[in-house]
């Protein structure tokens, strides 16, 4: 039997891939997003001033940091990154993490949620990029209403959820089990011109309208790989050179799904780039996120 895709929207077996941040102090960057969120040095190149440094767990890249020196650090009220998301697969594994990073000196904890489809705590780096880790409610739980996703924003008790899932055990060896990049959560100047971007053009669904200057979008019916809101950033302009978010990455199962999407960047008149096992392509406020097909190694990563 052969199934038929929908060229308009991306694969369902879409997910993310490791974001890149712009770092002013590579060694404290890189021992925090160590130290935290128990990640290790995957891949390291340097490329004239610069040093690209890849973190992740197992096998699996997290974070891509890259010392830029001599920009400017991250202004709040401009488009950019306001949050990336970790991943991780139980409560457990999430409140070994959280712990760990709550003992971090270097972290900001600035809040926790349960968003029905996910409980959620969040963090902000040395350098100003938020971090949110996570693991997901059962899939089966999820409520659709109107062909859209019921998520809300609820107290979590973090000491609660802490005590109500940590034990010696998983606090000895939680903190390395595996997770990923779940999501990426944006700054857009207006949601109207991101929806036409996020959605119409690289092909991620809505899943989530209703929340008040904020837009949720994924792929294959996930509650969101992508968010987009104007809470900080509205009406911005395109991003000057600056530290942060420097490359959303976006992983497709192959060269097909590339094929489909660089015809609707074409349809649309957006200039994209395109080596057969990526697309690197400029959002209207000129973030950059790049599609790959999953066999994309370590060093074709740090070489974007």
């Amino acid at each position: 039997m052969t199934v038929e895709t929908d060229d308009r929207v991306l694969n369902a077996e879409t997910s993310m891939g490791a974001v890149t941040l712009r770092v002013g102090d590579l060694t404290t960057m890189s021992d925090y997003y160590s130290h935290a969120f128990a990640l290790e040095p995957l891949e390291e190149v340097s490329r004239g001033r610069e040093v690209h440094r890849v973190l992740g767990r197992g096998s699996t890249p997290f974070v891509r940091l890259i010392h830029t020196p001599n920009l400017p650090v991250v202004d709040p009220r401009q488009a950019g990154l306001f949050h990336t998301a970790f991943l991780f697969e139980s409560p457990a594994s999430l409140a070994a993490t959280v712990y760990r990073a709550a003992q971090e000196p270097h972290s900001r904890f600035v809040g926790s949620s349960d968003h029905l489809v996910s409980e959620a705590f969040y963090f902000t780096d040395p350098e100003g990029n938020g971090v949110e880790l996570y693991a997901d409610r059962d899939r089966d739980g999820w409520v659709r209403q109107g062909g859209e996703i019921l998520m809300t924003t609820q107290y979590l008790d973090p000491n609660a959820y802490l005590q109500r899932h940590l034990t010696p055990e998983i606090m000895d060896g939680g903190p390395s089990l595996a997770g990923m990049v779940g999501h990426v959560h944006l700054q857009v100047g207006d949601l109207q011109t991101a929806g036409a971007f996020y959605i119409d053009a690289l092909g991620f669904e809505v899943t989530q309208s209703h929340f008040r200057g904020a837009l949720f979008a994924s792929a294959g019916g996930y509650h969101h790989h992508i968010a987009m809101n104007t809470w900080n950033s509205a009406d911005s302009g395109p991003r000057a050179a600056s530290l942060g978010l420097g490359d959303v990455s976006v992983t497709v199962p192959g060269a097909s799904d590339l094929e489909a999407l660089t015809a609707r960047l074409r349809t649309r008149s957006i200039p994209f780039r395109s080596d057969g096992r990526s697309v690197s392509v400029t959002d209207p406020w000129g973030t950059h996120v790049t599609v790959a097909v999953p066999e994309l190694s370590l060093e074709e990563l740090i070489a974007r």
